[in-house]
């Protein structure tokens, strides 16, 4: 239960003084809910205003002037501005205002008065103005203009300086907290109190103030690091002290191994050993095999299936798409049969008779493994002996759809299965509570992508050459730009693409893209899987997991505008099959420095796990590897790639602090208790990889 303490921050933004009914969905919008969400949004950029004379006002920045209200101009021409001349000692300056100006000005501001201005200076030859200034007050009230004014996220209808009012507002509602961070670790950083540090945060007064590097923003960025790694820790611990069947190693599973045609890579051998140990440990198993596309993550979780088999158990793979469904079961399917293990497909599209009879099936054992969609959650689907889930795209599925599949079994292991790489430094973030494999070899024979880099100038010469390829047999990939704005403006890109590439390439060109309906756009994979379809038109949106090893040719259009993981990702749809395979990175010039980098990177290596390191240290912070495929959490004040040294930090002192208080019932382990709450980052919350 969260404590009193914290009751003022977790309270609704509309309890805020200020926040109206108009205008709370703006500030929800901006920062939260609640009271907290605004006390963690930190400003983004700082405006100072230095007091100057107006003969000294410097030109193109902001300044406060104390001045007199020397006449009101009062426009006489249509869209001419309101004007007040201002002086003090050292001349004259003028006020503008191209609306709103008038007679509540003449009121406000009479000639003679005394005022303090605060606002842009621009300069008319020797004449300084200032157009629509931000503050105009009595002298009495000069106190009023900041010396330093965090600036903070806006949005229409709900200006900065608003939001710096109501963040302020929320500061007021903190309250002073018992500390939870190890004493001698606060003297080594020189870190300040919690309140303390949030006062700083929320009022800087130099640029190094709003850095993510200062004291008291990295002091802020533990505190949510070990609360999230408390968190992890937590569900660890309870997952490893929950008893399961002890699955041992099998024949069946041996049988099934040596009859493959090809030798398993070194890291697939060690993998397996890995997830042979959990499965026979008789604790409940919750391991991650991370791995590029095509590093034979499918055929290890068979493996493991095998063995669940032959002890008598079921066993079940979950994919997000029908049509990776389909592709895993043709993989799975041929080599459990052999060995005597009967694999069925579950899908939305499964009705009557069949559907009844593979049910059945499952009821009563004589399936042993299911391949399935979220049709698998249904509450009709019933097994003998659930003991394995095996989860492919972990991060596409919640905390509670992973806990419905649990349900249908007791103490059942858990695989998760990831083609996203992430940084050994940001595996602690994302995967803190799981153990984790990796496959980091590529199967024997698979032969490099060969990859280039080509301005869109030349796109007509890759079409005929396209052209060529397609005419010899060979199939494509055509991604289509991505447009962060407007995922409407996608699919407008995808389906001009695709009509400008029929007209040069005939009706072999096919489209996919997130707005189709399921079935639609299931039907375009299955034609181009099949062969078809030549060539397939692609927004990212859409899952082109697909397994099509006749596709050779990946053309990537703007891939300027990609993230490095992304590139590689796309670029692993092909090299599956026997021929040479390309991928060509279509990039408008000039390219950013930053911009070539990657482009640079990808033609040197086609290593996952290299790739996403170079991407953390090329893109830093924001949404790093693409946080929401690859799973990453969404923090509010750290940040994984500016703060990754406080990660292993934060992981070690929450295991110590847990080693020698589990219940966290001593003053430190209570102080961390309400700091988990302060943040939500709760055991049994929605938020990892780990159901």
């Amino acid at each position: 239960m969260r404590p009193e303490i914290l009751f003022p921050l977790f309270a609704e933004i509309a309890t805020l003084k200020g926040v109206g009914g108009k205008l709370a969905p703006l500030v929800v919008k901006v920062a939260g809910e609640r009271v907290r969400d605004l006390l963690f949004l930190a400003p983004s950029g700082l405006i100072e205003r230095p007091v100057r004379k107006i003969a000294e006002a410097v030109e193109g920045e902001t300044q406060t002037l104390i001045v007199r209200i020397d006449a009101h101009l009062p426009s006489h021409r249509p869209g001419a501005p309101y004007r007040i001349r201002i002086a003090d000692e050292t001349g004259f300056g003028f006020l503008s205002w191209f609306k709103g100006g008038g007679a509540h000005l003449a009121q406000a501001h009479p000639v003679g008065s005394d005022r303090a201005v605060s606002g842009k200076v621009e300069r008319f030859g020797v004449e300084a103005q200032i157009a629509h200034p931000d503050y105009l007050v009595a002298l009495e009230r000069a106190q009023d203009i900041p010396r330093h004014e965090a600036v903070y996220p806006a949005t229409a209808g709900l200006p900065a300086r608003t939001v710096r009012r109501l963040a302020l507002g929320a500061l007021e509602k903190a309250p002073e907290l018992d500390e939870w961070i190890d004493p001698p670790l606060m003297a080594r950083e020189g870190w300040a109190g919690w309140r303390a540090a949030l006062e700083r945060l929320h009022a800087p007064v130099s640029e190094a103030d709003i850095a993510l590097d200062s004291p008291h923003r990295r002091r802020l960025a533990y505190d949510e690091l070990f609360a999230h790694q408390l968190a992890m820790t937590q569900r660890k611990a309870a997952i490893r002290a929950e008893a399961a069947p002890a699955i041992p190693h099998s024949e069946v599973a041996a049988r099934a191994q040596a009859a493959l045609p090809y030798q398993l890579t070194g890291a697939q051998r060690r993998t397996l050993a890995e997830i042979g140990g959990d499965l026979a440990s008789g604790q409940r198993m919750s391991r991650l095999v991370q791995g590029d596309v095509g590093s034979g993550k499918t055929v290890v979780a068979m493996l493991a299936m095998a063995d669940v088999a032959a002890s008598g158990r079921q066993s079940v793979l979950m994919a997000p798409t029908e049509i990776l469904a389909r592709q895993h079961l043709e993989t799975l399917r041929g080599p459990l049969a052999d060995v005597g293990v009967s694999a069925i497909l579950l899908t939305g599209r499964d009705k009557g008779v069949e559907r009844r009879e593979k049910l059945a099936a499952l009821a009563d054992g004589r399936a042993a493994v299911a391949v399935g969609t979220h049709a698998l959650f249904q509450d009709d689907v019933v097994f003998r002996d659930l003991s394995l889930a095996v989860i492919d795209e972990q991060h596409r599925f919640g905390v509670a759809e992973r806990r419905r599949l649990h349900a249908k079994g007791h103490a059942v292991h858990l695989l998760a299965l990831s083609a996203t790489p992430i940084p050994r430094t940001l595996e602690l973030t994302a995967l803190g509570d799981l153990d984790i494999s990796r496959l980091d070899e590529k199967p024997p024979g698979r032969k490099p992508v060969a990859t280039s880099a080509t301005p869109t100038a030349r796109l007509d010469e890759v079409v005929a050459r396209l052209h060529q390829a397609l005419d010899g047999g060979a199939q494509a990939f055509w991604i289509c730009p991505l447009v962060a704005e407007s995922e409407v403006l996608e699919v407008a890109a995808a389906e001009s693409r695709a009509v400008e590439l029929r007209e040069r390439l005939g009706p072999r060109v096919g489209l996919v893209h997130g707005r189709m309906p399921p079935a639609e756009k299931d039907a375009v994979m299955a034609a181009f899987a099949e062969g078809r379809i030549g060539v397939l038109v692609a927004t990212t949106v859409v899952e082109v997991g697909v397994n099509v090893p006749n596709a050779s040719i990946m053309v990537i259009e703007h891939a300027e505008r990609f993230g490095l993981a992304q590139l590689h990702q796309l670029r692993g749809r092909v090299g599956r099959g026997a021929a040479q395979s390309a991928c060509l990175l279509l990039y408008e010039p000039p390219l950013s420095i930053s911009g070539q980098a990657r482009l640079n990177i990808l033609r040197e290596t086609e290593d996952g796990f290299l790739i996403a390191e170079r991407d953390l240290e090329l893109r830093g912070g924001g949404d790093l590897l693409g946080a929401r495929q690859s799973g990453l959490p969404d923090y509010k004040l750290a940040d994984p790639a500016a703060h990754r040294d406080l990660i292993a930090i934060a992981a070690k002192d929450a295991r110590a602090l847990l080693a020698r208080d589990p219940g966290l019932v001593s003053p430190r382990g209570e102080a961390a208790r309400t700091l988990q709450e302060l943040f939500d980052w709760r055991p049994d919350g929605d938020w990892s990889a780990a159901g």
